[in-house]
């Protein structure tokens, strides 16, 4: 078995595998790069492999910088099945037509504004490309084993993060992988922990978090400190959210804070209809998280839900205290960027970041401490009060990685660590190896490794795998 590493690597976005084993090639994730333009034009090359070459994919789950590129894989010739958990298979029916709708939307407004260097400028991919892409998508039910390609066998577990998350081992020539996909926290309000699996081969695993510690304090009382001190100024609270998972955290710390008196009387707006869709699906799969009954639907009910384009608009003309909730999380796009362009000029302002920003997106460069961000081909002065509250994260942290990898029995034969920016996965190796005495390894884009089995009955120690790097260089590992 092989495997090629084609994105998540030196970024936490534009999660993408592939595994080899003969003739037969498998995808495990498809997702979009985000951050840095070297890394968005990524989006729009060719994959080495031709999508048509591909038996299945594997999803681990539904967030764009795991699923976004599906649209443009069966745009380009995928015709094979794309296994998921069914609460992702629902998501991504609301995630990905709405990514192929903004997609348009922002090609239009450029057209119409003229900002584009491109003439016309053209969508990634259409929602026409979605709908496509959702035709292949089947689920399956976490623990059981199916058959990937001819030459594979795939397992799922929960891995906590958001609902309908996966982690996935894969079998095949004697050999297995689990790609960790991205691990939730232990003591997560809404998902449970992440599951394990005792025995690997080998391991991918993520290292968003790897080089630091959330905050121990209730994020409840800082959001509620943070939004009070705004009001108190006359100030509008903007927080960019993940529509799947951190805009869901949100409404349900909102609910709390209000039942407890803990927030003036303020409006609270949820700028996202599709975040309002996504969080009617936490009452279908119930069994994929913690909440009861009553905490679905109180959450439905923490905010005013703002559907139509007018309304998103008419909001940016109050100047009276408020919460706008609006996606996209690192201001990549969205609703949230007119908001932005509405209210971070405004030193009365605070715009809140709910979790991680990877380097290269306007949330990054904001938290950093930029003066202007572009947004619609014009520079936008920030002035407002820009914070950031990591513990809303649905990620694991350091310590968090290091008790999942605990529940390994013995080490995965190498580990491969990725999903991180570069300072983040070589604290992480550095931490595995010093507390649990095991290798891990960070890979470069388009590095190919063998897999090879490891020898089970006969005691000789196993054989050096070859690694190939940037698509066609080798070097021993």
């Amino acid at each position: 078995m092989k495997l090629t590493f084609l994105g998540a690597t030196g970024t936490v976005t534009g999660s993408r595998y592939v595994l080899t084993s003969g003739s037969e090639r498998i995808m495990v994730d498809c997702g979009l790069f985000q951050g840095y333009k070297a890394l968005r034009l990524r989006n729009r090359e060719p994959l080495p492999v031709a999508p048509g070459q591909l038996s299945a994919v594997v999803l681990t789950h539904a967030h764009l910088d795991h699923s976004g590129g599906l649209p443009l894989l069966v745009r380009d010739g995928f015709k094979g099945p794309i296994y998921c958990s069914e609460a992702t298979r629902d998501l991504c029916r609301i995630l990905l037509p709405d990514s192929g709708r903004l997609l348009e939307e922002e090609a239009a407004f450029a057209n119409r504004r003229g900002y584009s260097k491109h003439n016309p400028a053209l969508p990634l991919y259409t929602e026409a490309d979605a709908l496509a892409a959702l035709e292949r998508l089947t689920p399956v039910p976490f623990g059981h084993t199916f058959r990937a390609g001819s030459a594979f066998q795939a397992t799922l577990r929960h891995a906590g993060h958001i609902l309908g998350a996966a982690m996935v081992r894969i079998e095949a020539d004697g050999a297995s992988v689990v790609f960790s996909g991205d691990l939730g926290r232990q003591h997560d309000p809404l998902m449970a922990p992440p599951e394990h699996f005792e025995q690997s081969d080998y391991l991918v695993m993520e290292s968003t978090y790897g080089d630091r510690v959330h905050n121990p304090e209730d994020p409840a009382v800082l959001l509620a400190a943070t939004i009070k001190a705004t009001a108190a100024r006359g100030g509008v609270t903007v927080i960019p959210s993940f529509a799947v998972g951190r805009a869901q955290t949100l409404l349900y710390y909102m609910q709390r804070l209000k039942a407890a008196g803990e927030l003036p009387p303020l409006p609270v707006y949820l700028n996202s209809p599709m975040a309002a869709d996504v969080t009617a699906l936490y009452r279908r799969h119930r069994h994929d998280h913690r909440l009861s009954v009553h905490d679905c639907e109180a959450m439905s009910h923490a905010a005013t839900i703002v559907n139509s384009v007018e309304q998103s608009i008419n909001l940016n003309r109050r100047r009276l205290p408020m919460v706008i909730i609006a996606a996209s999380g690192m201001a990549t796009g969205g609703r949230v960027l007119h908001h932005l362009k509405a209210f971070a000029p405004d030193r009365r302002n605070t715009v809140l970041f709910a979790g991680f920003q990877a380097g290269g997106t306007r949330g990054a460069a904001m938290v950093d401490g930029t003066d202007a961000v572009k947004i619609h081909g014009e520079y936008v002065p920030v002035r407002a009060q820009v914070l950031q509250i990591d513990n809303l994260s649905a990620h694991a942290d350091q310590g968090e990685l290091l008790t999942w990898l605990g529940g390994f029995r013995a080490a995965p034969r190498r580990i491969f660590l990725t999903h991180g920016e570069p300072p983040a996965a070589e604290a992480l190796r550095q931490q595995i190896a010093r507390h649990l005495h095991w290798q891990a390894e960070v890979p470069g884009y388009g590095d190919e490794v063998e897999l090879p089995p490891l020898p089970r009955d006969n005691g000789a120690p196993p054989t050096s795998p070859r690694t190939t790097v940037g698509l066609g260089r080798s070097r021993p590992s």
